[in-house]
């Protein structure tokens, strides 16, 4: 991927574990006191909202699905989640997730287009040409690329399907003139 002209008719896509907070291998952040911010996320955040006109975070939790949490305890997560990215000066316009489980191949399932499409329902300005999906699983990848997005895996290893591979999203900030 060049370096593109990214304005504020940009949209951001974030995935949220692995890529915000640290991912718990094998589990899954149930509770706020589990969430773990990633070191350097809401400085890249702060910079990153800035220069796209609407970010949004999408992420599967069929932790919810398998019944190890509650809708409740997700929407706590995440409200925890946009109010210390607000303290951080950074906006996270909206939070959508799929809950339901792997094995159902739910529509709102990434790399399913369904969080995609509720998001451009809720945002119109949104074009999925002028958006960049960053995520450190395949299937965001393929979220992305399915809907016509520019890519970022976010890793320590080369994605060979992603348009650009960073270690983290402060690198990937940093990319992008921060």
């Amino acid at each position: 991927m060049k370096k593109k002209k990214i304005d504020n008719s940009w949209t951001l896509f974030l995935d949220r574990d692995g890529v915000l907070n640290r991912r718990i291998i094998g589990g899954y952040v149930t509770k706020t006191s589990e969430f773990e911010w990633l070191p350097g996320v809401l400085q890249a955040l702060q910079y990153l909202t800035d220069r796209f006109g609407t970010t949004v975070v999408v992420t599967n939790q069929q932790g919810v699905g398998k019944g190890l949490m509650t809708d409740e305890d997700l929407a706590s997560i995440h409200s925890m989640m946009k109010q210390k990215a607000s303290f951080a000066n950074a906006n996270i316009d909206a939070i959508y997730s799929c809950t339901g489980l792997a094995a159902d191949n739910p529509k709102c399932r990434k790399p399913n287009p369904g969080m995609a499409k509720k998001a451009r329902k809720e945002f119109p300005q949104i074009d999925f040409e002028k958006s960049v999906m960053v995520g450190d699983t395949q299937s965001d990848i393929d979220f992305g690329l399915n809907l016509g997005m520019a890519t970022i895996f976010i890793g320590p290893m080369k994605n060979k399907s992603a348009d650009k591979t960073f270690s983290n999203l402060w690198e990937f900030a940093q990319w992008l003139g921060a």
